[in-house]
C-alpha cells in the first residue's frame, strides 16, 4: 500500500508602493525624497495572516471593509494603530531613500515614468540575494502602454540565466490589496523619518515599531 505525500511549496511574495513624488519642480510642492519600500514575506501563508491582521484592525476601528490605509490620509494614531497590528508577523522590508537633490540625469529629472521605473528596478535588482523568484506586486495606475512597457523593463534588467529575481510581476490596485496597503504605510513610514520639516515626535514613533523588520534601507544619492 503506498502513502501519498503533499508537498507545500511556499512562494515569496514582495509587494511594493513608493512615499513621495516622481518630481523635481522643488519650488512648486514636489518632495524631497522619494522611497521605494518592498515587503517581501518568506511564507505565503505569512502573507496571509498579516492580510486578515489589516482586514481584523478595520473592523475594530469600524471601518468599512472598502477603506484604504494611506499613510499620508492618516491620523497619527491610526498610523500607529496599523503598524502595531502587523509587527507580530514575519515579513522582511527593503528600501531605497532617493535624495533627489543628487540626481544629474536629464532623462529622469524630466520624465516621471523613466525615474519610476529606475529605481523601482534598482531596489529590486541589489537586493543581496535575498529576492528570489518572487511573486511581485507593484501599486500601479497609469496608460496600458506604460504598463506593458514597465514590466517589460522589469523583466529585462531582473531576470538572466545566471540569476532571476521575479517569477512574475503585476501591477494591482492598492484599494484592493492590504498587502500594497502595507507597503504605502512602510514607505511612508520611512519617507517621514527623513522629512526634517516633520521630523521629531512624528517621525521617530512609526519607525521604531518596524525597525526590526528592515532589512535594508538603503539611501540612494
Amino acid at each position: 500500500m503506498s502513502r501519498g505525500y503533499v508537498i507545500i511549496l511556499h512562494v515569496m511574495l514582495v509587494f511594493i508602493d513608493d512615499s513621495g513624488d516622481a518630481g523635481f519642480k522643488f519650488d512648486k510642492g514636489s518632495t524631497s525624497f522619494f522611497v521605494i519600500a518592498c515587503v517581501i514575506f518568506d511564507d505565503d501563508l505569512e502573507a496571509l495572516k498579516v492580510k486578515v491582521a489589516i482586514k481584523e484592525l478595520k473592523r475594530d476601528l469600524s471601518f468599512p471593509d472598502s477603506v484604504e490605509f494611506k499613510f499620508h490620509k492618516s491620523q497619527e494614531n491610526i498610523r500607529k494603530a496599523f503598524l502595531e497590528a502587523v509587527n507580530k508577523y514575519s515579513y522582511r522590508v527593503r528600501a531605497i531613500v532617493v535624495d533627489k537633490s543628487k540626481i544629474r540625469s536629464n532623462e529622469l529629472k524630466h520624465n516621471k515614468n523613466s525615474f519610476y521605473s529606475y529605481v523601482i528596478k534598482l531596489v529590486l535588482q541589489n537586493n543581496n540575494n535575498t529576492i528570489i523568484n518572487a511573486k511581485i506586486r507593484i501599486d500601479g495606475s497609469g496608460d496600458r502602454t506604460f504598463k506593458k512597457s514597465f514590466l517589460s523593463y522589469l523583466r529585462k534588467h531582473l531576470n538572466s540565466k545566471q540569476k532571476r529575481v521575479m517569477k512574475n510581476c503585476r501591477l494591482v490596485d492598492s484599494k484592493s490589496d492590504e498587502l500594497i496597503q502595507l507597503a504605502d504605510m512602510i514607505a511612508g513610514t520611512i519617507r517621514r523619518s527623513y522629512d526634517t520639516a516633520k521630523a521629531g515626535t512624528h517621525a521617530s514613533p512609526y519607525k521604531k515599531i518596524i525597525k526590526k523588520h528592515i532589512e535594508d534601507e538603503w539611501e540612494f544619492k
